[in-house]
């Protein structure tokens, strides 16, 4: 039977015996610092492991962290609840709902965990039952409200095992973490071990990693290798969604800088899109916030913060869309303007706390992980936000809302941050299509309205030229691309595709309707006879490009000549009317034939021009394949039949 893999954090106000608990579960002290040991409470991150067998025989492997409860310590006690599966609520029976527990309860709620045990410690001490019917009222109208309340006591080993049974049971019906293959890794600490090098650990959420990987330490955008992998001291290849994970990074420092690794880095794979110092979210204020305190003054407009997103912390300030303030019990569109980059998805969601960092103060939901200062309030980012901001993490509203704003896109990097998968993003792709809402191009997703808007620009453009230059044979495709909103090269050429399949044809760099055909219109008709007089006056060596009238109408005229292939473009400087350059094709060939290699002055002499002309028109032979150098001479390209060749 597959073991089951979940994330555990414990939560509540100091010294109602968390870490006790912790031990009494698994066996293992979760207090690891000697200060820790000296104080009696919890300062950092602890971790143990809990293995659990469900009624059905299933089996859970739990990692557990445990959190520090005191009021001073905050900021580390969210760095391990950020992605956690179940919460273990701590309430100690002879104190009851506390300061803390409250302000656990909140951040519980803003990081959205949906599952709870309530464990009731120091039962011994105090009646269970009244306590419990306080914090089931404490619970009411929260996602907490039906969890099941455990009295326990570690002095008698009261209500352990009853506790292990209600955790089995919460996550028996809880879905394991997803794999959607973007692994990311919020390191929650990083240290150096003698023989090994650095080793962060983390909750690892999201997809694989693996040994040997190439991964990027994230916001530094550094690349690194994992050397090996453990989880609770086990060596692995593999690391899976919902494990406590250790990893060796030999190449990576410990440190503050652009070239080391500290807590609040992420690590995730090299694909996985840019951090970003600008985010678009929903903020929302609980309507727990106690009146006339300091957490609950309104939170205004331009006002600083500070964002705990997974185990980072950084200031920030906040613009709100709409609102001058934002009032307890509220929520609304923002946007965030970090000091540092994040590495953030859509569906993200963050703690807020004030610039004292005294009080929990917003939670919130990332919208857009990579805004833009100057769109904030553009109508198309507008529209977007207030689309996400009801459904942040529903697919169907998200990639619609991407591709309204974007209009095109590369099917392989729409919603690349996000938590959702490439095959969901896949299959929601083809559901649009079905509906004719999108069009899919091989590689290239456009919004139904902007692909035909383009349809329609390219063929009113191509049609305009050729009624401006009735004599081209089409458009340039370099001037059809800047007269459309394109930057992409396969974007461009899936357009060009998609004309092609029906009214339009591609010629070598130019594009043309079907029915088009070059003519010259009769203004042009007199320069085009003085082009060919001309060049016909000494065929093999006619004057240079620059020495042939240099009008309009004589330009659009040898244009035209060219294009029809009477002229032949032999380089930038030389041009040669078609017969000639036949004739003089056919006197090289001959001499090569019968003589072997010549070189270009025995060329010059058979053909009967000058060197001006030969050099270029050799290179050209070479170009068409007919010819190749060697050394001073020219002999034919082994792989062309001198009967056959022709340019």
């Amino acid at each position: 039977m597959i073991e089951k893999r979940f994330i555990l954090a414990t939560a509540g106000h100091v010294d109602h015996g968390k870490s006790s608990l912790v031990k009494a579960l698994t066996g293992t002290d979760p207090d690891r610092l000697p200060e820790e040991k000296s104080r009696g409470i919890t300062i950092d991150l602890g971790f143990a492991e809990l293995s659990l067998t469900g009624t059905g025989g299933e089996k859970f492997h739990v990692g557990i962290v445990d959190v520090p409860g005191h009021e001073d310590f905050v900021r580390n006690m969210i760095a391990g609840v950020g992605s956690i599966d179940l919460a273990l609520l701590v309430i100690a029976a002879d104190d009851g709902w506390m300061p803390q527990t409250e302000e656990h309860l909140q951040i519980l709620s803003y990081l959205g965990v949906k599952r709870a045990v309530i464990a009731l410690t120091k039962s011994d001490l105090a009646n269970s039952d009244n306590v419990a019917a306080e914090i089931r009222e404490q619970l009411r109208d929260t996602a907490f409200a039906n969890s099941r309340i455990i009295p326990t006591s570690i002095l008698n080993g009261e209500g352990i095992e009853n506790l292990k049974r209600a955790l089995t049971d919460e996550l028996t019906n809880a879905s394991p973490p997803r794999d959607i293959g973007k692994p990311r890794l919020f390191v929650d600490r990083a240290f150096s071990l003698h023989g090994i090098g650095t080793v962060v650990t983390g909750t690892l959420s999201g997809g694989q990693l693996r040994r040997g990987q190439s991964v990027i330490v994230q916001p530094q955008n550094l690349p690194a290798r994992i050397r090996s992998i453990q989880s609770h001291g086990r060596d692995l290849d593999v690391a899976l969604p919902g494990m406590r994970t250790a990893i060796s990074l030999p190449d990576i420092e410990i440190g503050d800088s652009a070239e080391s690794i500290k807590r609040g880095d992420v690590l995730a794979l090299v694909d996985l899109g840019a951090p970003s110092t600008t985010i678009d979210v929903i903020l929302e204020r609980s309507t727990r916030l106690q009146r006339n305190t300091p957490a609950a003054r309104p939170l205004k407009s331009g006002a600083s913060v500070y964002i705990h997103h997974g185990t980072s912390r950084l200031a920030a300030k906040i613009a709100l869309l709409e609102d001058d303030a934002l009032e307890r019990g509220a929520r609304t569109v923002a946007q965030l303007r970090l000091e540092a980059p994040i590495f953030g998805f859509i569906g993200d969601q963050f703690v807020v706390r004030d610039p004292s960092e005294q009080h929990t103060i917003a939670g919130g939901t990332v919208l857009d992980p990579s805004a833009d200062r100057e769109n904030f309030r553009d109508q198309s980012q507008i529209e977007l936000l207030k689309a996400r901001a009801a459904a942040p993490n529903d697919l169907d509203v998200c990639l619609p809302s991407e591709l309204a704003r974007r209009g095109l896109a590369k099917r392989g990097r729409l919603l690349i941050k996000s938590n959702f998968s490439a095959d969901e993003i896949a299959n929601a792709l083809v559901q649009l299509e079905s509906t004719g809402k999108i069009v899919l191009r091989g590689e290239v997703v456009a919004e139904a309205d902007k692909w035909r808007d383009l349809q329609q620009r390219a063929t009113a453009s191509i049609v305009d030229a050729h009624r401006t230059n009735p004599e081209r044979r089409g458009m340039n495709l370099n001037d059809l691309r800047k007269a459309l909103p394109i930057c992409d090269d396969e974007e461009f050429d899936a357009l060009i595709s998609d004309l092609c399949a029906n009214d339009f044809v591609r010629d070598g760099s130019t594009i043309s309707r079907v029915s088009h055909r070059a003519t010259l219109p009769g203004e042009l008709q007199t320069a085009a006879q003085t082009v060919r007089t001309i060049l016909k006056a000494k065929p093999f060596d006619p004057p240079g490009r620059k020495d042939l009238p240099q009008d309009r109408h004589s330009q659009q005229a040898l244009r035209f000549l060219i294009e029809q292939g009477e002229v032949v473009e032999i380089s930038n400087e030389i041009v040669l009317f078609r017969d000639a350059t036949d004739k003089m094709r056919d006197l090289a060939l001959n001499l090569i034939s019968t003589h072997g290699p010549a070189t270009a002055s025995q060329l010059r002499q058979e053909i009967g021009t000058s060197r001006r002309i030969i050099i270029p028109f050799l290179e050209y032979l070479d170009r068409c394949g007919i010819t190749q150098r060697v050394g001073d001479s020219r002999q034919l390209r082994k792989a062309k039949s001198a009967t056959v060749a022709h340019p």
